[in-house]
């Protein structure tokens, strides 16, 4: 599943759309909480906060700074990911796939190839692979969020994957066409009608060295 991701700062849509969130009201509360840093290059990992696509007040697309994983109580591992298939459901997401949709913009993201061990039976984990949508500029990672303690965290949305990357894994990222992301988040939207439009069609490659 998606718990990794890439983001290029280079890339000038990227640049345009978090710049100035490291100085946002809202960082400022991150930052009052502990230690924290918004990543805006580089690989990102559970719990770092990034820049998230989220309905202001109004119900209108703005970026917001999140940090990545629903925390669980008694120190448990945070959730980082939501099925599609069975989100309106689960208590913990129930509620945020109603009306707390969120979209990440990232360059790409990570998963780690799955094979069943011939001797063991056992699933063991193989290479690392970068992955992101044919010819599309950014890879819109669709999610949900929450607001805890005053401060939002989110998920990303996971499917079933296209036949090509099931070679590797079971699941993949829900991700969108630019151009209905920001009707995804609207709070009055119908989730379920942009399944149709997910896009399936990814570049793969073959990380050079695991990690």
């Amino acid at each position: 599943m998606c718990t990794r991701f890439y983001i290029d700062v280079s890339n000038e849509e990227y640049r345009e759309l978090t710049e100035g969130l490291d100085r946002s009201v809202l960082m400022e509360r991150f930052r009052m909480k502990g230690p924290a840093k918004l990543v805006r290059d580089g690989e990102v990992f559970p719990t770092d906060i990034v820049g998230v696509l989220a309905p202001n007040p109004k119900g209108e697309p703005r970026i917001y700074p999140m940090r990545f994983g629903f925390r669980m109580p008694q120190d448990a591992r945070p959730l980082l990911n939501a099925r599609v298939e069975s989100a309106d459901m689960k208590p913990s997401f129930r509620d945020a796939w109603k009306s707390r949709r969120c979209a990440v913009p990232a360059s790409c993201y990570f998963e780690w190839e799955h094979f069943r061990d011939p001797e063991t039976g056992k699933i063991r984990t193989g290479s690392k692979y970068l992955i992101q949508p044919s010819g599309a500029s950014l890879t819109w990672l669709l999610g949900l969020y929450r607001i805890e303690n005053g401060l939002p965290e989110f998920v990303i949305l996971t499917r079933e994957p296209s036949k090509e990357l099931s070679r590797i894994h079971d699941r993949m990222p829900l991700i969108l066409p630019e151009q209905f992301v920001r009707a995804w988040v609207r709070p009055d939207a119908d989730p379920h009608a942009f399944m149709g439009e997910a896009l399936t069609d990814m570049y793969m490659e073959k990380c050079s060295a695991p990690v």
